[in-house]
């Protein structure tokens, strides 16, 4: 994908869109560090080529206001989505601006229909799954042995997750809480929460618990990359807050994602909404490249103990 340097160099950036969206934009680009100006149709196009014009819901502007930014395209001006400039400047997808308008005219997201790109995807997934697993059995048996010394209950913990096109499937991973943990119900786990077990908090933030999830990306339920998987109960609350939540399951759920090593704490909707832009992120530029890197950073995560 091409990448306009004048997103990172770039001060200042002229919006354009219907006055009814001013405020929201405005709430949201605020703490941003670049200058905004909105609807300035005065700039002198054909003889400033170094500013960055973006447009948000470009298609309810009207004819004229239209005609005006592809004349700026035809001077050489840099004209874009609001959002696809947050996107490149900042590496990550600002989830409140989208429409289903984005979705349906960005070229990115013909990667999910790519076959090609499923195949290659599913073959370096089973080769890091087989390698990891020979790799850390030793680390596997001991850490089996040690929670089944600390506390009473099974090794292993199985739990509903929802995954590719909304499947859901049973994620496994190595028991980090007591064996009461959810006596009350399902909740999200939180800093420092009291159901987690001595050993459960070295496992978690060592992200050792994960390691029994490569079954899963062997049965072909997860990858080793992807948006973290959730629990429907949580999907149903968390769709209603952030728009577009469901399009995470566009791509099979992930061991580790960029969510997870961009954002590494999350225990609340406005955390939930934060993972959602790097999950968006992920989706529309994923690549060999990406995803090395995002195996990368979690190595680092877990030689530095940097998890949840």
């Amino acid at each position: 994908m091409f990448k306009n340097p004048r997103r990172k160099s770039t001060k200042k950036i002229y919006i354009y869109c219907l006055d009814q969206y001013i405020k929201k934009l405005k709430d949201q680009i605020i703490n941003l560090d670049v200058e905004f100006e909105f609807n300035n149709y005065e700039i002198g196009i054909d003889s400033n080529k170094d500013v960055v014009l973006c447009h948000y819901r470009y298609a309810e502007l009207s004819h004229s206001n239209k005609q005006f930014l592809v004349k700026a395209l035809a001077f050489g001006v840099w004209v874009e989505p609001l959002v696809s400039f947050i996107d490149g400047r900042y590496g990550y997808t600002e989830t409140r601006f989208l429409h289903s308008g984005y979705f349906l005219h960005q070229k990115a997201f013909s990667i999910l229909s790519h076959k090609r790109n499923k195949f290659y995807k599913r073959t370096i997934d089973l080769l890091f799954a087989i390698l990891l697993l020979i790799v850390t059995f030793p680390i596997a048996v001991l850490t089996a042995i040690a929670i089944k010394v600390e506390s009473p209950g099974a090794v292993f913990f199985k739990q509903r997750r929802t995954g590719l096109l909304n499947k859901e499937f049973d994620v496994i991973k190595f028991r980090s809480m007591r064996n009461d943990a959810e006596k009350n119900g399902a909740q999200w786990a939180s800093k420092n929460d009291a159901r987690v077990t001595k050993v459960g908090n070295f496992i978690r933030k060592t992200r050792i618990d994960e390691l029994p999830q490569l079954i899963n990306v062997l049965k072909g339920e997860m990858s080793m990359v992807g948006p973290r998987p959730e629990r429907e109960v949580f999907i149903e609350t968390l769709e209603k807050e952030i728009p577009y939540y469901r399009f995470r399951h566009a791509v099979k759920p992930g061991i580790t994602g960029l969510a997870q090593v961009k954002y590494a704490y999350g225990a609340s909707i406005e955390d939930a909404v934060w993972k959602h832009k790097y999950d968006i992120y992920y989706i529309k530029h994923q690549s060999y490249l990406l995803d090395l890197k995002v195996l990368f950073l979690t190595v680092k995560v877990v030689l530095f103990g940097m998890g949840r």
